[in-house]
């Protein structure tokens, strides 16, 4: 779906215009020209087949044929908390969660978080939530939400939601989670390498949870998908049917 081009501004009527990165890509990547047929999206949900009328030095005027609402969403509610990683696996990392078709991706900030969040970094993770959407024909873009602190995200959620604690040392791996895990809680133990709030210069707590007030993991399950170790680790998630 490389033909795919995605409208910053709501496309209404029978025209729509695109600049930017989107129009770049277009005239000097795809060497479009007048008469040249592509799909776009704006986020809400709709595909416009469209064609170009005309395309300038940092613009693209665009007819718009038809539209179609398409949806690509998954029937659950998914949000992603992780802490992110350096280089190339935080594109690679939003990439996959777009693809595997996350609603929401929460930047975690815990104690020994390498990369702290920022703005910049937020307008990068959104273009490349965007370059995925592209590829992999979602019509609704992944969120990316303001950044939490760990024991705030552990707190947080809908009450009626599933959680589940991405863990390769505790839970049954996600393809053996029997009907309705989630619903009581349940409290496992984790190993040294947790993400905690511990104090600066105190050892690190084998086997515990991470200090979080109130005991608000217990609402969590740990889950894993074998003991297989992975990168990119402590991600949070719920899901909300």
């Amino acid at each position: 779906m490389s033909d795919r081009c995605f409208s910053e501004t709501p496309i209404q009527g029978d025209q729509a215009w695109l600049t930017g990165p989107e129009a770049h890509h277009l005239i000097h990547v795809m060497r479009a020209a007048a008469g040249t047929r592509v799909v776009l999206f704006d986020g809400s949900g709709a595909e416009f087949q469209a064609e170009v009328l005309r395309a300038g030095r940092n613009d693209v005027e665009l007819a718009v044929l038809a539209r179609a609402q398409v949806d690509r969403e998954l029937p659950v509610d998914v949000t992603l908390g992780v802490t992110l990683p350096k280089g190339d696996r935080q594109k690679w990392l939003v990439e996959k969660a777009v693809e595997l078709g996350v609603r929401r991706l929460v930047p975690l900030g815990t104690t020994r978080s390498v990369v702290q969040p920022g703005p910049q970094m937020a307008t990068r993770l959104r273009r490349a939530v965007i370059e995925a959407s592209k590829q992999c024909g979602r019509n609704r873009l992944m969120e990316i939400a303001p950044p939490q602190d760990w024991a705030d995200w552990v707190a947080a959620g809908p009450s009626a939601a599933l959680r589940l604690v991405a863990h390769r040392a505790g839970g049954q791996p996600r393809r053996k989670l029997p009907p309705g895990i989630g619903q009581a809680a349940r409290r496992r133990r984790g190993p040294s390498c947790w993400p905690s709030a511990r104090k600066a210069g105190s050892p690190p707590r084998r086997s515990s949870w991470p200090r979080v007030p109130d005991g608000s993991l217990s609402i969590w399950d740990p889950a894993s998908c074998g003991s297989r170790p992975r990168r990119s680790t402590w991600w949070r998630w719920w899901w909300r049917r």
